[in-house]
């Protein structure tokens, strides 16, 4: 038939062997590698069936057809199975110079970490009260009469003295305080803040341990409190353009220029902000810092995946996070030590500057050279990996060296992300990948809102240092879970039930609190205010620790089922949700808080439907990292449980499926049996 004489033409043979599929329905390492990419050519019509690879019949469950030219030949197949042949010719993890590598992404962590929650010291909102008579400009009629101890204001609660005792956690928009300033009482609570706003001066209390931030200096109080707000987005909007924009350009000339030029500018920026005369300086200068911060992250992520073999990949990028976390921990420490958020900002940029080496002692990934058919720059690259890592030409078992010297005269072939709308499996992973980590941060605040917000006053809660390092805590203890989750229950198996997790806790603290805060008003219920507080901390702490892990999850899950060609361009969509997750958190504050519970229940429904979305993806463990479209294409989704021994399964593998993207060029030769009544429809014979 048609489909046979061209599966023999493709293959070189008649009696070529079919290896069997491996789990989840994606080639073998060499067969994946075999495949075609996507949108290599022109003339591609949408209606139409992709053709069989050259080895397995699996691309035709579906992919569509790249209408590629027969004159473009595919590169070896030896050369595009990095994980099968090219990573053991070099050592594996186990080369020293690979260990180096590593050990190089896992250093700037820190600063990143440094970098991420510098908000909240910089742009923390400080208590506030009217300055005293004889000080600054002159106060309203009712402020002027007496002493600050004769205020009119309601009495307030004192702000607990951890906070007030030191005169280093005082400060003014002014200066420092002269000798002649009356002692001042303790100041109203934040919550009173709202109705001092008459004085033309204030004083603040910095629960930061710094001096003076942001805030303080430019009296960001008020009615300009909005401009605080601003200032939060900057920082959040520049990351989520700078995930998208880097991540393309990082697909297009490589990760190490991308790296390198967002070190350069985040010095610039980040130096530069420290110097902001104004508020709006500030933000806007926030805003290129982000973009810059962005690249960074970004690429050495997908530095980071792209030198680890299958088994090594999620415990090298959890240490990563463990990295910035210890960022997070020593951040109260370093605001400490500098005392003003000038120093502070400068001091979480200049580590930055020793990146500046990363230009002579790191190279470019050499899966992307090699998934980009570069093979010219992929063998000097090659070359020097075997003279770092002591190796001798009789390792090369496989025969990398003397295949790349075939196909160094071919051009390279380089993808935008915009070729996986062109896709029929691998877009909607992405997808569903976006919403989980849109939904996983977002939903995050609204947890952290409930534990630490308006609803509970918890008296542990009320202090800066508490809030800070609860929610580190809770950050730390998510990622340790994760550890031993994706070890037994694999990457989607671990997303799934972090998932129901959040959802659990999500629906229980919306719908079970109001219904113990309807029985807590009647006298005889036995329940007090008390115990739906309790209920909610205790549902905000399993939210947070659950929403964490989804959305950290997501953004490795990505990384992983993502091909080479495009994998910063698709980090970059996922990171970019994650940041507009984290750009909701802003958003209600501006709004003091209006429409929070509405919030809350949008991404509860979320939680719902990602959990559906969920069970669509691939399990991505232990299996080869794709690297052009097409082996993308075939990760395809496989039951959570397997089918049980002679049970005729409900979803078969690309391999089980029977191309008929032929039938229409020949019609059946006259006296060709027919298919006997024992097979079905797909090829298989019932059992």
């Amino acid at each position: 038939m048609a489909i046979d004489r061209r599966r023999e033409a493709t293959a070189g043979g008649p009696g070529r062997h079919q290896p069997p599929s491996e789990e989840n329905g994606s080639l073998p390492p060499g067969d994946a590698a075999a495949s075609a990419p996507l949108g290599g050519c022109r003339g591609a019509s949408d209606g139409e069936i992709q053709s069989l690879p050259p080895i397995s019949p699996a691309s035709a469950a579906g992919v569509p057809h790249s209408g590629c030219c027969a004159s473009a030949s595919a590169p070896s197949v030896l050369l595009l199975d990095y994980d099968g042949s090219v990573l053991p010719f070099l050592g594996g993890l186990g080369g020293g110079y690979q260990r180096t590598l590593v050990l190089l992404t896992w250093i700037p962590a820190l600063f990143i970490g440094f970098s991420q929650f510098s908000d909240s010291f910089l742009l923390d909102q400080p208590h506030f009260w009217c300055r005293g008579p004889g000080k600054g400009a002159a106060a309203p009629d009712r402020w002027s009469t007496s002493s600050l101890a004769n205020w009119s204001s309601p009495a307030a609660p004192t702000v607990p003295a951890a906070s007030w005792s030191g005169a280093a956690n005082r400060s003014n928009s002014s200066g420092a305080a002269g000798d002649d300033t009356p002692p001042l009482p303790s100041p109203p609570d934040r919550g009173d803040n709202a109705s001092h706003c008459d004085c033309h001066a204030w004083d603040y209390g910095i629960r930061t341990g710094l001096v003076q931030n942001v805030v303080s200096k430019w009296d960001l109080v008020c009615d300009n409190a909005w401009k605080v707000h601003i200032a939060k987005f900057s920082l959040l909007v520049g990351l989520i353009f700078g995930y998208l924009i880097t991540g393309c350009i990082a697909d297009w000339v490589g990760r190490r220029p991308v790296l390198l030029f967002s070190i350069i500018f985040i010095l610039i920026f980040g130096l530069t902000v420290a110097l902001s005369v104004n508020v709006t300086m500030f933000s806007t200068l926030r805003f290129f810092e982000g973009f810059c911060l962005a690249g960074i992250i970004l690429t050495l992520y997908a530095l980071r995946i792209e030198l680890c073999p299958p088994g090594k990949r999620f415990m090298i990028t959890m240490v990563a996070s463990f990295v910035a976390m210890a960022g997070q921990f020593l951040m109260p420490g370093l605001a400490a030590l500098c005392r003003d958020w000038q120093v502070l900002q400068a001091l979480i940029i200049c580590p930055f500057l020793l990146m500046l080496l990363y230009w002579s002692i790191f190279p470019e990934s050499l899966r992307w050279l090699m998934a980009t058919q570069q093979f010219e720059s992929a063998k000097k690259l090659i070359l020097h990996f075997a003279q770092k890592n002591h190796m001798s030409p009789e390792s090369d078992i496989k025969g990398v060296m003397p295949e790349l010297e075939k196909e160094l005269s071919r051009r390279p072939k380089k993808v935008c992300i915009v070729k996986v709308v062109g896709t029929r499996n691998l877009w909607k992973n992405i997808v569903v990948l976006c919403v989980n980590s849109l939904t996983g941060f977002g939903i995050h605040h609204c947890f952290a809102r409930s534990m630490m917000g308006h609803e509970v006053k918890v008296p542990l809660l009320e202090n800066f240092y508490a809030d800070y390092y609860t929610m580190a805590g809770i950050a730390l203890a998510s990622c340790l879970a994760m550890c031993v989750v994706v070890r037994f229950l694999g990457r989607r198996g671990g997303l799934l039930l972090f998932m129901i997790l959040t959802a659990l806790a999500s629906l229980l603290q919306l719908g079970l609190l109001n219904l113990i805060g309807k029985y807590s008003q009647h006298p005889d219920s036995g329940m007090s205010d008390s115990v739906k507080d309790k209920f909610s901390i205790a549902f905000s702490i399993v939210g947070m620790f659950a929403s964490h892990a989804v959305g950290s999850l997501s953004v490795f899950f990505c990384a992983e089922i993502t091909p080479t060609v495009i994998r910063c361009g698709g980090l970059g969509l996922v990171l970019a949700s994650a940041g507009f997750g984290m750009l909701t958190a802003p958003i209600i504050e501006l709004h003091n808080q209006k429409g929070y519970f509405l919030h809350h229940i949008i991404f509860a429904c979320c939680t719902l439907i990602c959990i559906i979305c969920i069970l669509l993806l691939p399990e991505s463990r232990h299996q080869n990292l794709p690297e052009n479209i097409s082996n993308g294409e075939h990760y395809t989704r496989q039951p959570l449980l397997p089918h049980k021994k002679g049970e005729q399964p409900l979803l078969l593998t690309n391999a089980e499926l029977k191309d008929y993207s032929g039938l229409h060029d020949a019609a059946l030769p006259a006296g060709e049996a027919l298919q006997p009544e024992s097979a079905t429809a797909n090829g298989r014979k019932t059992m």
